[in-house]
């Protein structure tokens, strides 16, 4: 098994992980053309804010992904990296990836020269909660809002 940054002929399967990952936390599913999003992001720009890794299995299938990048702090006045998804298959869950997905963001902290990582997951997530239990992470109970823009 092998996490590494994604590239360009992965976004397909990323897009469908992602929809696989919108659908198990009850959220609308992702934009129809998000693997060419996804490209604009990561590879159509020379200084990408957004990051990828996949989980790769040994036959090349990715069963995961994790994507973060670098957000500011008002109160430390500083940077940090936002990690907005970390999602395995069913099927590849409890076998070491997730570890290995949250040591790569955290590599990319480090490289970035970031302090820590920060995200969320729904409360409901007690699996979720469990596992960045399990790897030193500590909580915070807050609700999190969005607001169109758009009126």
């Amino acid at each position: 098994m092998t996490v590494r940054h994604a590239r360009p002929e992965d976004l397909a399967r990323v897009a469908e992980l992602a929809a696989e990952h919108a659908a198990y936390e009850q959220a609308a599913p992702p934009r129809p053309d998000l693997a060419a999003a996804l490209h604009r992001l990561l590879f159509a720009t020379p200084a990408p804010r957004l990051r990828c890794l996949v989980a790769e299995l040994p036959d090349g299938t990715l069963a995961g992904y994790a994507t973060c990048a670098p957000e500011l702090s008002t109160w430390s006045a500083g940077e940090y990296l936002h990690m907005d998804c970390l999602y395995l298959t069913e099927s590849s869950r409890g076998h070491g990836l997730g570890a290995l997905l949250l040591s790569a963001v955290r590599a990319e902290a480090r490289a970035l020269g970031l302090p820590h990582v920060e995200w969320q997951t729904p409360a409901w997530n007690t699996s979720a909660m469990r596992f960045y239990a399990r790897a030193g992470a500590t909580s915070k109970p807050k609700a999190r809002y969005t607001l169109q823009a758009a009126e």
